[in-house]
């Protein structure tokens, strides 16, 4: 069937495009392969499936390769062109036609070398790195270039990225897809772009389908970018990308991304170097024992396994201190070693995260700062780790989080607030900064103390939220009961007057019922001084921000204090501050 497929020439060429993320310009387009048209093997997936079962792939990619750059030599394109080539295609094509074959069907086809990026795939077994850097290197001395395709994804690692040194990577649409709700991947992205900076490629995102994606690509900085939302597969080149592609890219929107992961939401493999450290037997001797603490002087531990499942744990002090009494060699050197072990040793799974440890902390069984921990893979034996790691990851990732967000709401805090303005600044954007802040907190926080005064904070925090867009509007916790709203939401006025208005009735629940009846509390004021105070509402003073008319994060963070303080002398609750305070009423509510 394959060969009557070529033989016949019933093979399509489409085009995808490949834009540029900067200026939304079509950069270059990866060329692709169809079965016959609404034939079972129309699709590539069905198409090399067959060929595999047939042992006809290595004829069927050659096959591809001539039918693509006959379709772009007809088309008379001067554009760059993608093709796909697995290792073992590479190597064979080379091995049996020669170096030249390419170039020969370049010529054919009136095409040039410098237009060809050869990607190779993942596809079929990997041959020797050597190798496929060898057919790299003859590619490279006609003139071609080369890329590596889905990186992150099967066999494409990073050792190939640095033996072959490719001019193109392709980031595997796995860390592009949801990368702006996903805090992982987007890290996954820029540790990508400081790799591409060391080996001096260029970096594509695959499988860019979502406004929201390409938003945060773009704004990350990343040079190109391929996937549905811009182009889909086409049987012609295409000039430019799709309109809704385009109009994100010039887009003065910034994207918020994806809520950056606290360092305590970190895993041990991530936080931690695991000991590799050998296990015995439950039934292994003493004698045994001794003779691999004294063979590894740096144990602390070791862990007694059945099969790869930890049954117990024998502290290398312990042991030994016991060990070297007198006669105690003689007694006990050939009897199991299993007598002297923790039976209850602390296993902690490789995925927890570090803040899951809290509790193994402060427990009343603290002989873990002797004995260590056993890190497990799914209950199976991955190593020790030694109890000082542990508090020290602890008290790290407390440090780190505190740096970045408010422990109270676990919002953004002031650094990443700052970072954000200033991204909208450097774009060129128009935006709004909210500072949200609480009238007569402080009486409330008096007389009901800090666990209430919390759960007030909180629910400013919990309003807020329902009030924004997540990938649109960047809400942050300055400190205290003042918040930050960064709105590019044109309809913002809107959503503060309802937050206001909402907060105030949701704010009353706090006090307690005789207060609710009396419209407030008694408590003194900042002179000392005994009087009324009326529920806690919420004001909100308004920044509105132009380009060219606030030079950094510190001058829209002054002219935000100045609407603060407006908002707080406001009747309504909301003050907007442009050049001058302008006070907007609200309507009168019972909770204000």
């Amino acid at each position: 069937m394959i060969h009557e497929l070529i033989n016949q020439r019933q093979l399509r060429a489409v085009f995808q495009p490949v834009g540029r993320l900067d200026d939304g310009r079509v950069h270059a387009h990866e060329a692709l392969i169809r079965g016959p048209q609404g034939s079972a093997l129309e699709s590539p997936a069905a198409l090399f499936a067959l060929a595999q079962s047939q042992d006809m792939v290595f004829e069927l990619e050659r096959a591809c390769l001539e039918t693509v750059l006959q379709r772009w030599g007809r088309q008379r394109e001067r554009g760059c062109l993608f093709v796909n080539l697995s290792p073992g295609a590479l190597i064979r094509l080379m091995d049996e036609c020669g170096p030249d074959f390419i170039s020969r069907q370049l010529r054919q086809w009136g095409l040039l070398a410098r237009q060809l990026v050869v990607e190779i795939t993942e596809q079929g077994i990997q041959p020797e790195l050597q190798t496929l850097a060898n057919a790299v290197k003859a590619l490279r001395k006609l003139g071609m270039a080369v890329a590596l395709d889905d990186f992150g994804q099967g066999s494409t690692n990073l050792r190939m990225w640095s033996e072959l040194r490719p001019e193109v990577v392709k980031i595997d649409q796995y860390f592009v897809q949801n990368v702006a709700h996903d805090a992982d991947k987007a890290d996954t992205v820029r540790a990508l772009q400081r790799m591409a900076l060391i080996f001096g490629a260029e970096l594509v995102a695959e499988g860019i389908e979502t406004e929201a994606d390409l938003r945060l690509l773009r704004d990350l900085g990343l040079e190109f970018g391929q996937g549905y939302l811009l182009g889909r597969p086409l049987p012609n080149s295409m000039t430019c990308i799709d309109v809704a592609a385009l109009q994100v890219l010039q887009s003065k929107q910034v994207s918020v991304g994806p809520p950056a992961r606290q360092s305590n939401a970190m895993n041990l493999s991530e936080r931690l170097n695991i000991i590799q450290a050998p296990g015995l037997s439950p039934d292994a001797l003493c004698e045994e024992l001794a003779e691999l603490f004294q063979a590894q002087p740096e144990l602390h531990a070791v862990a007694l396994l059945d099969g790869k499942r930890p049954v117990g744990l024998i502290n290398r002090m312990h042991f030994l201190n016991e060990y070297s009494k007198m006669y105690y060699r003689e007694l006990w050197g050939h009897k199991p070693c299993y007598h002297w072990a923790n039976k209850q040793p602390r296993l902690v799974e490789r995925n927890y995260r570090i803040d899951e440890l809290l509790g193994i902390l402060t427990s009343d069984d603290q002989r873990y700062l002797s004995d260590g921990f056993i890190v497990v893979d799914n209950g199976l034996y991955l190593g020790l780790c030694r109890g000082d790691q542990i508090v020290k990851a602890v008290t790290e990732s407390r440090i780190e989080s505190a740096r970045h967000a408010n422990p109270l709401t676990f919002l953004p805090g002031n650094i990443p607030i700052t970072q954000h303005i200033e991204r909208l600044l450097a774009r060129g954007s128009s935006f709004v900064v909210s500072y949200l802040d609480l009238n007569y907190f402080k009486s409330f926080n008096d007389r009901y103390g800090y666990w209430r005064g919390d759960e007030m904070i909180r629910l400013v925090a919990s309003v807020a939220r329902d009030h924004v867009q997540a990938q649109q509007d960047f809400l942050g916790h300055v400190g205290g009961d003042d918040f930050v709203v960064i709105y590019q939401d044109l309809q913002w006025e809107d959503q503060c007057l309802r937050m206001i208005e909402e907060f105030n009735a949701r704010a009353v629940a706090l006090f307690d019922p005789a207060d609710r009846e009396r419209g407030g509390i008694e408590a003194e004021d900042r002179q000392g001084v005994v009087r009324f105070f009326p529920f806690t509402s919420l004001s909100i003073g308004a920044v509105q921000v132009n380009v060219g008319e606030y030079r950094n994060a510190q001058d829209v963070a002054n002219a935000a204090a100045s609407a603060k303080h407006a908002a707080k002398m406001s009747a309504g609750g909301l003050a907007r501050y442009r050049h001058a305070v302008q006070p907007v009423r609200l309507p009168e509510t019972s909770a204000s």
